[in-house]
């Protein structure tokens, strides 16, 4: 190959076309998989394919994009959804989702990683769909029949580090740097010498998923962990870059920051000196939430449990605003005041909160139906996005665990170890923590969809899909946090009512029944008991259960 500017090296082969396998020798070494390798057939460790981008014919130029600010997110993994395990498998589940009433897919990392089983976010040929799911051709197949369909689609990527298992990058280029670490080792050289090509590569790969295979939105994993002192950060440069590239291609696109931070310079406008993303998750929302139903508080669980910290997530999404955090021993987080309610991302489960217990087990396995349902009517008429895990909507029993398939059986056992070691903090059973070597980890955590000739979980898949369809009666949040927004709470009865835009949501939590007073002009339109019902100006309440109103009182 010929140097060319800027450490770049080049040659032109006529011979090659789409199909053909290569790789690159470095000084006469072992032959290396592309940093940019559009399809890894044969995994991390095999050869390059060649891939015609332009070749697949899409039918989804009616397709506009689609909106956050009224968006109900689905959560996949593509591996453990359906049987198959592939891209062609969630299409074939598509007529679920849409009677479900939910607008995007968001499917976890499938860039390129170790083995045929692994969460994803241990990938490192990041332009490279994983070639168990389906490579680059099933993924377009996927992405052209939501679209089709009516549903966006939203990429989880990440951009902190690089996988344990075929990481080659820093041997092309100064990739990394120790000037930056994160829990998974040096970080990314976004800001050092040499840097602009590190930033390419990872720009390059946001706007490639927009570009080549039309996604809708991104979800950036981890982005605390993405260090950058450069004049302008790398997150709000590929947020700038991602929504120009849907200007251009006349589609709405949308980036969406994980953190943990409460950091409001993630979703503030760049004129106002943020980064300019469009929403950021809410952890406080699930922890404040799941602290209450299920009476735990190890972990980062001890900032969380009363109904006050509830009502201010249900509030505000984000309960630690620049107040002491016990847990971190710290001041934690910034203000919401004056940022769009659609720009925070929440959930009652998610792949994290789930799969990150010991067992990997769901909340419906922890709480009582009442409960369950409450939580769910709280999430779906909340004005901020609202996401699902995948069988949420019929409370699936299978758990969703850690798993991975890596060859090395050092990096196997290194890794399972490890994961006993993680919770210990939480005071979990390490003997509980399954193998996240064992392909029963695996196959444990596949949907059962079998359940859904069930009655309790056709009753639970029905109750989802109302909850839906009056959040979309409801329409899209008007103004900022807290705006349209009443949550009353009463630590001691342990009840809690939360009024929204004409509806209002009375949660009993408590041990004894809640007598509700309901007037003339309000209308009872969901209850998790049939047995609930008004009677002489009033609602009886039982112990764990939840009831909707259409109110005259409700804040306007």
């Amino acid at each position: 190959m010929t140097l060319a500017d800027r450490g770049w090296w080049e040659m032109l082969d006529d011979g090659a076309s789409a199909g053909t396998r290569y790789g690159y020798s470095l000084d006469g070494g072992e032959v290396r998989p592309d940093p940019r390798s559009p399809s890894q057939p044969d995994g991390v460790l095999g050869l390059s394919e060649v891939v015609d981008q332009g070749a697949y014919a899409w039918s989804d130029a009616g397709w506009k994009g689609m909106r956050l600010d009224a968006a109900v997110i689905y959560e996949l993994h593509t591996g453990t959804f359906s049987p198959q395990g592939t891209f062609d498998g969630i299409v074939e589940r598509l007529p679920h989702l849409l009677a479900l009433g939910v607008d995007a897919v968001e499917l976890m990392p499938v860039a390129e990683f170790s083995g045929d089983r692994g969460w994803g976010y241990d990938g490192v040929d990041l332009f490279a769909p994983h070639h168990a799911y389906g490579g680059p051709a099933g993924l377009k197949r996927l992405v052209d029949a939501c679209h089709l369909s009516g549903l966006g689609v939203v990429m989880d990527v990440v951009y902190n580090h690089l996988g344990p298992v075929g990481n080659f990058l820093a041997e092309f280029g100064p990739y990394f740097t120790d000037r930056h670490q994160t829990d998974w080792g040096a970080g990314f050289n976004f800001d050092g010498p040499e840097s602009d090509e590190v930033r390419r590569f990872v720009l390059d790969n946001a706007l490639q998923w927009v570009r080549d295979y039309h996604v809708d939105g991104l979800r950036l994993d981890a982005v605390h962990a993405m260090a950058d002192q450069a004049p302008i950060h790398i997150l709000e440069q590929l947020a700038r870059e991602v929504n120009a590239l849907g200007t251009e291609r006349r589609r709405a696109t949308f980036v969406i920051a994980e953190s943990d931070l409460n950091d409001p310079r993630f979703v503030r406008g760049r004129a106002a000196g943020g980064y300019g993303l469009d929403a950021a998750w809410s952890d406080d929302w699930h922890h404040a939430m799941h602290a209450a139903l299920t009476g735990e508080r190890s972990g980062y669980y001890e900032d969380f449990g009363s109904l006050e910290i509830l009502g201010k997530a249900l509030r505000q999404a984000w309960a630690y605003d620049g107040v002491w955090s016990a847990h971190r021993q710290k001041v934690r987080g910034g203000s919401t005041a004056g940022l769009p309610a659609h720009a925070f991302v929440i959930a009652l489960q998610n792949h994290d909160q789930i799969g990150n217990r010991a067992a990997g087990d769901r909340l419906g396995t922890l709480v009582e139906e009442g409960a369950l349902k409450a939580a769910a009517a709280l999430l779906l008429t909340s004005p901020f996005t609202p996401m699902l895990f995948q069988g949420e909507e019929w409370s699936a029993s299978s758990p969703f665990q850690y798993f991975t398939d890596h060859e090395d059986p050092e990096l196997g056992k290194a890794v399972s170890e490890g994961r006993r070691r993680e919770f210990d903090r939480f005071g979990w059973d390490p003997d509980g923590t399954p193998d996240p070597q064992d392909p029963g980890t695996f196959d444990h955590s596949k949907l059962v969809w079998t359940e859904l000739d069930e009655p309790f979980h056709r009753q639970m898949l029905e109750w989802y899909r109302e909850l839906i369809r009056l959040r979309s009666r409801l329409g899209a949040p008007q103004g900022s946090t807290g705006n349209g927004v009443r949550v009353d709470v009463d630590s001691d009865a342990r009840t809690v009512a939360f009024q929204r835009d004409g509806i209002s949501v009375r949660v009993n939590l408590g041990e004894t029944a809640w007598v509700v007073p309901v007037s003339g002009g309000d209308r009872l339109l969901m209850a998790s008991d049939p047995a609930i019902r008004p009677d002489g100006g009033c609602l009886s309440m039982p112990p764990s259960s939840v009831v909707i109103l259409e109110s005259s009182t409700a804040v306007a």
